[in-house]
């Protein structure tokens, strides 16, 4: 497994109001739309009106200051929160047909296409770690508990912890138990892929473990959806940086401009106080 994030960047426009749309700079037709999407928490505004678009194959990284909304972002992707208004469309079609009180039947469905992975493992502790990847796959997908072991080997072994199959996760480092939950997101065999400041709970060397198996997800073509403060991933891997603050989109670019050259004070003044540390 390669110990280093190779540099894979591709240009968009650079757009620079707040609130922005961000638009993915692809012929094909986008993946994942979200328009006006706002989130409010007891009559406070948390996301104002983001409108997004991501092409298939794209990785958009999210920095920003703590309570930017870059997660509550992420968790309005999946209805892990509901938005309060605005609209999530996937392959042009809507996600789910009320943003209000979205089905059941529907929210299956969402997952499955829409996989995540969070800041904390969130494995089953007593139970191994192969069981950890093939128990969603027997209760989603309705796979027999053979295939699903079939498909949760092969995904193992290409995160690199087959070796861990019998294994329980806390026999497991933390960045091994993040790979564990990276496979067990894969093996629904979701679209998209959101991460959650996946290496935030992680040391400098488990966190690059956790890095380098995203770097792969990037390179075969996984759309992810990234928040971040790994700012050399954002700038190496990601086809496209966005910058929020105050639940709104500040900046958004290629990771070349965004880095090199910002547009909007507020992200001069947050790059120049994360990258001088």
């Amino acid at each position: 497994m390669p110990e280093h994030v190779s540099t894979a960047a591709r240009a968009a426009a650079v757009q620079e109001a707040a609130p922005v749309s961000v638009s993915a700079a692809a012929v094909a037709p986008p993946l994942l739309q979200l328009k006006n999407v706002h989130k409010e928490f007891h009559g406070n505004a948390v996301l104002k009106d983001i409108s997004l678009e991501v092409a298939q194959g794209e990785v958009v990284a999210f920095i920003g200051p703590s309570g930017a909304g870059k997660s509550t972002l992420l968790r309005c992707v999946n209805y892990l929160e509901t938005p309060t208004s605005g609209t999530l469309l996937i392959n042009g079609e809507a996600a789910v047909s009320s943003a209000a009180k979205p089905t059941k039947s529907e929210l299956i469905t969402l997952r499955r296409q829409v996989g995540m992975v969070f800041q904390s493992f969130n494995l089953f502790p007593h139970i191994s770690v192969l069981r950890n990847v093939s128990l969603p796959q027997e209760r989603v997908l309705g796979r027999s508990r053979a295939e699903a072991d079939e498909r949760s080997m092969q995904l193992l072994e290409r995160v690199g912890l087959g070796a861990k199959a019998d294994a329980r996760p806390s026999r497991c480092s933390g960045g091994q138990q993040q790979r564990i939950a990276i496979a067990r997101a894969l093996a629904l065999d979701p679209q998209l892929m959101l991460f959650d400041e996946p290496t935030s709970a992680l040391d400098p060397e488990l966190g690059a473990e956790v890095l380098a198996v995203m770097q792969e997800l990037a390179a075969e073509g996984m759309t992810m959806l990234v928040v971040t403060h790994e700012m050399s991933f954002a700038r190496r891997v990601s086809n496209r940086t966005v910058f929020m603050a105050d639940g709104a989109v500040v900046e958004a670019g290629p990771p070349e401009q965004l880095f090199g050259s910002p547009q909007h004070a507020r992200t001069k003044r947050f790059l120049e106080a994360v990258l001088d540390r």
